[in-house]
């Protein structure tokens, strides 16, 4: 009779727990970058304590500023590496390793069935793999760190169908974007949002996660895909520990349930300043740009630049395009298929794996009234730049718009 969420909090809680019952569970692996790590350790060091719950269940990845932009957040970086070090910590991943929410995955942490916490609002990105998995605030990390376990209240859960495939020049990113079109910015607030149908199933793990990715763009608490043998594969000689899946029950209570068809999705463009303002591509074709930026935790992974490329080769970007690769494995990876050469030759110009400009701290902000394309999950005024104007696209729509300059549906090119 339970959801995901309601068995994966029944066995972190040594009890059952169903929606809306608060729990204090045992959270397997939690994890905070550069950005938030700073808050979480200072919190933790306030309470007096000398060593964290187990060092092996933390992962510190260095992301959001990387390389470090001011002399300030060069020091505070040094201080969290010299923290890292006293406490043994083993999971630290230095910059240039790539984005959090792609380096967890990649090095077996992002399990089916485990409760996973970070210091970040997209680690829902992780249930991707049948994991709970939500963000928490800097001082509930430190309370992690301290002890290994948090207080939830169990959400409630929406079930969310897309039924048959989606057409040719149509990505996972615009099947997530017409979803948050759908649901509205609060309409899934402080809920855990299952997703099943054909459609789901036929995502790779990579759309997956950019799905459950931006999860907490309609509000969730969290987004899941029920593991299968997509999942499986992809954990294999991967998994960091031993995990069991779960699954709802076909008797589970859900609070709405939704339909849609996968066959009625176009590609989709969130337009300035909300991510719910989501049109099709036609209604803002020919919308001038002066920046395309193409990366991030939502759509920097391998087959994201595959697919930049596969539009762009050949050809010569006509506006400034950045591309930063989700991980160093993910650049390597690219290196080696070609897809990289094919994307410089293009023009474009390649950044460190990290965040890059999506959080608006450096290596290609906005200036006044400039206006981007880009694969991130948010473009709220001031997210890359005080004045600058974002529109968020699938990386065909993003490349397809470096080609000539202005909004463009990526089915043309």
């Amino acid at each position: 009779m339970g959801t995901i969420s309601e068995k994966i909090f029944s066995r972190a809680a040594g009890t059952e727990a169903k929606a809306n019952d608060f729990v204090l569970a045992d959270i397997d692996y939690a994890m905070a970058h550069d950005g938030t790590s700073v808050l979480a350790v200072n919190a933790f060091k306030e309470m007096e304590l000398e060593k964290v719950w187990d060092p092996s269940r933390i992962v510190i990845p260095f992301d959001h500023i990387a390389p470090a932009n001011t002399e300030t957040s060069a020091t505070l970086q040094k201080e969290i590496r010299e923290w890292v070090k006293e406490q043994q910590i083993p999971n630290f991943y230095e910059v240039g390793e790539g984005i959090c929410h792609q380096v967890l995955p990649e090095n077996g942490f992002a399990l089916p069935g485990k409760l996973i916490v970070g210091a970040d609002s997209h680690s829902c990105t992780y249930g991707a793999f049948g994991a709970f998995a939500t963000g928490v605030g800097a001082t509930d990390m430190a309370e992690i760190f301290a002890a290994g376990k948090l207080w939830f209240k169990v959400p409630e859960s929406f079930r969310m169908t897309v039924e048959g495939s989606l057409s040719k020049g149509v990505y996972a990113k615009d099947l997530t974007l017409y979803l948050i079109g759908k649901t509205g910015i609060a309409g899934a607030t402080y809920k855990a949002v299952e997703f099943y149908g054909q459609a789901i199933s036929e995502l790779t793990v990579a759309g997956r996660m950019t799905l459950c990715n931006m999860a907490i763009e309609m509000g969730a608490k969290t987004g899941i895909v029920p593991p299968d043998e997509k999942t499986f594969e992809f954990l294999k000689n991967r998994a960091a520990a031993p995990y069991e899946p779960v699954y709802a029950d076909p008797d589970a209570a859900y609070l709405k349930e939704f339909t849609y068809n996968a066959g009625d999705i176009e590609p989709q463009v969130a337009c300035p300043h909300q991510v719910d303002n989501v049109k099709p591509v036609g209604e803002v074709e020919g919308t001038h740009i002066d920046q395309v930026f193409i990366g991030t935790c939502t759509n920097g992974r391998l087959e994201d630049l595959d697919v930049a490329a596969a539009v762009l080769k050949g050809k010569k970007v006509a506006v400034r395009t950045i591309v930063i690769p989700a991980s160093r494995t993910t650049l390597l990876a690219a290196i080696e298929n070609g897809t990289m050469e094919t994307l410089l030759k293009a023009g474009v110009t390649l950044a460190t794996p990290g965040c890059g400009p999506c959080l608006g701290a450096h290596q290609g902000v906005l200036g006044e009234g400039e206006v981007c394309v880009s694969t991130a999950n948010r473009n709220f005024k001031g997210r890359m730049g005080k004045d600058g104007f974002i529109y968020l696209a699938s990386p065909a729509t993003a490349a397809a718009s470096a080609l000539t300059g202005e909004i463009t549906d990526p089915r043309t090119v």
